[in-house]
This record gives structure tokens, C-alpha cells and sequence, in this order.
């Protein structure tokens, strides 16, 4: 099992940048492909970007391409979302997600690859 903590949320202005954070405990964290999802209220969740065990292959939604970026620090057990010029449209609670199974490193890119959670941090973006 993994356990994950997201950090870096707030808010901030339109056209702005923030960073999250995304600390995990417990199994090697290298085993895992990591994800960031995002919710916002009365939508359903979904992936914003994810990225393989090792490094090689990132993903990103249509939406975000080219503003954010999916980063892990597999020394640090840490992944991280960079996020800029962010738009109001980009407000919603960000998730952290965790999938340990062959299947998730070779399906990083869809929701069911994940199976362990993060509590969420919210972002908000001011117009």
C-alpha cells in the first residue's frame, strides 16, 4: 500500500502559477505510476496528467497541455504538478493518485489504473 499527501494548493489569479505536491509513504514508491485527476463541484473526476513508473512517458489532458507539467522525484517519493497560466476554468479539488498493478504503468492515462488516493487540495483560480 501507498499512502499519499497532497500540498500547493490556494489561490491565485488568473494567468498565475502554482505547484503541487504529492508525497507518498509506504511500498517503493518507484513501483508505481503516478496521476494527477482534478474535481470540480457537481463534475466528476478526471485525469488532468499522469506519468510512468519510470519516468519515460507522461500524458496530459487536451485542457492542460502545454501549461502544466507532470514531474516525480523517485529519491524524494514525490511527484509534482506545475501549473501555469492558470485559468479560471482550472479551479476544481486536485488529486494525487497511486497505481501499483502492471496494467496502471501500461494504462497511466486512464482512471481505472489507480488505486490508492490522496485527500485532495483545492485550487482556486480568480479571474
Amino acid at each position: 500500500q501507498v499512502q499519499l499527501v497532497e500540498s500547493g494548493g490556494g489561490l491565485v489569479q488568473a494567468g498565475g502559477s502554482l505547484r503541487l505536491s504529492c508525497a507518498a509513504s509506504g511500498r517503493a514508491f518507484s513501483s508505481y505510476a503516478m496521476g494527477w485527476f482534478r474535481q470540480a463541484p457537481g463534475k466528476e473526476r478526471w485525469v488532468v496528467a499522469g506519468i510512468t513508473r519510470s519516468n519515460a512517458y507522461t500524458y496530459y489532458a487536451n485542457s492542460v497541455k502545454g501549461r502544466f507539467a507532470i514531474s516525480r522525484d523517485n529519491a524524494k517519493n514525490t511527484v509534482y504538478l506545475q501549473m501555469n497560466s492558470l485559468k479560471p476554468e482550472d479551479t476544481a479539488v486536485y488529486y494525487c493518485a497511486a497505481g501499483g498493478r502492471a496494467y496502471s504503468d501500461r494504462y497511466y492515462y486512464q482512471t481505472d489504473a489507480y488505486d490508492y488516493w490522496g485527500q485532495g487540495t483545492q485550487v482556486t483560480v480568480s479571474s
